[in-house]
């Protein structure tokens, strides 16, 4: 063998160990103020540990979830802008173990990329440390993936775990919604996580816009707009939980309230929703005339500004609204239960606002 050969490094097949090195110090800080005394592992080690207090509970239950940002991140992508995701990540995942009543005890993330870009990383785990800071949970363990050739340059994914806790006694299964309760709902603050892949199409096809263009009828940029973050309800639904009997939860994600409402539902009622009861926000008019999106097909892909559907008994829906109101919510009375297929009927025709 020549001398002048030299053998090959990892980084000459596409992997930077000393890019994930300087990553992970820079994020360090950042992940450290979501801890809390019940974390007992420091970054780095091999597993996460964490001290469950469970204090004051009779029969405590781990309720846990994973899911991801889907294609929102090619607007990440598109604009250069990739500290708001990992918001989106974290406020998915409380919301989805918050309908079964759980609270948020902590969160692990993974972050998969072509090529690892240190900067990109530190604003992503920012977003994600943001979230986790809010649902006042901690983010005590991760992992980034640097794979070469299995994501495209500039790209990434990005995937969370929530673990929350409840006592068994306080779950919120639906199991006791009856005919006549009333389905109270809470705003999004835009398409959340879902749609995307619809509202890029009408966006980027249809229309012909790009990510910073004006978006029509809405007063941003398309950037803007479809990169605002998904809201977490988890402190106002804690508040709630404590002030009236909640019988039921939905979370508005894919499938829209069409798909959603009905997994709250036991068999032999389903929801009937007035349509009349709130006005969809612009960009969601924007894309149903520019799409060509017909509203049943909306209300299946989007949220339609209903981001958090609480199902109370009519008797407690002043109580409920009042305390929602005095967090700051602007609560909406949309619906009620009626005998029949566990599923959604709308009465009335989608509203939407100028």
């Amino acid at each position: 063998m020549s001398d002048k050969q030299t053998g090959l490094s990892y980084r000459d097949a596409g992997v930077n160990i000393d890019a994930a090195n300087q990553a992970v110090n820079s994020i360090k800080d950042i992940v450290k103020r979501t801890f809390n005394e019940n974390v007992l592992e420091d970054i780095g080690s091999f597993g996460a540990m964490y001290g469950l207090d469970a204090a004051g509970i009779e029969e405590p239950v781990l309720v846990s979830s994973v899911d991801g940002v889907g294609t929102k991140l090619k607007l990440a992508f598109m604009s250069g802008k990739h500290d708001t995701v990992g918001i989106d990540l974290v406020s998915h995942c409380v919301n989805d173990i918050l309908v079964q009543g759980a609270r948020p005890l902590f969160f692990l993330d993974y972050l998969g990329c072509g090529v690892l870009e240190p900067a990109v990383v530190v604003d992503v785990i920012r977003g994600v440390a943001t979230g986790c800071r809010y649902a006042g949970c901690a983010l005590i363990g991760g992992e980034m993936a640097e794979l070469p050739s299995m994501y495209h340059a500039g790209e990434y994914d990005l995937v969370g775990t929530i673990v929350g806790l409840v006592d068994r006694k306080n779950i919120v299964d639906g199991s006791q919604v009856r005919e006549g309760d009333l389905v109270i709902g809470l705003p999004s603050s835009g398409l959340h996580t879902n749609g995307y892949s619809l509202a890029r199409k009408v966006c980027f096809e249809a229309a012909g816009l790009t990510h910073d263009a004006p978006m029509p009828g809405v007063g941003r940029t398309v950037g803007e707009e479809l990169l605002e973050p998904h809201r977490s309800y988890v402190k106002v639904i804690q508040i709630l939980m404590r002030i009236v009997k909640v019988k039921g939860m939905a979370h508005i994600t894919g499938g829209g309230i069409t798909e959603n409402l009905p997994r709250t539902l036991p068999e032999g009622v389903g929801a009937m929703i007035d349509l009349a009861a709130w006005q969809a926000p612009p960009v969601f008019k924007f894309l149903h005339e520019a799409g060509n999106v017909t509203d049943v097909e909306m209300l299946r892909t989007f949220n339609m500004g209903m981001g958090y559907l609480i199902i109370v008994g009519a008797d407690e829906e002043e109580k409920a609204r009042d305390a929602l109101n005095q967090a700051g919510e602007s609560p909406r009375t949309i619906g009620r239960i009626v005998a029949g297929k566990r599923a959604v009927t709308y009465e009335g025709s989608v509203q939407y606002a100028e």
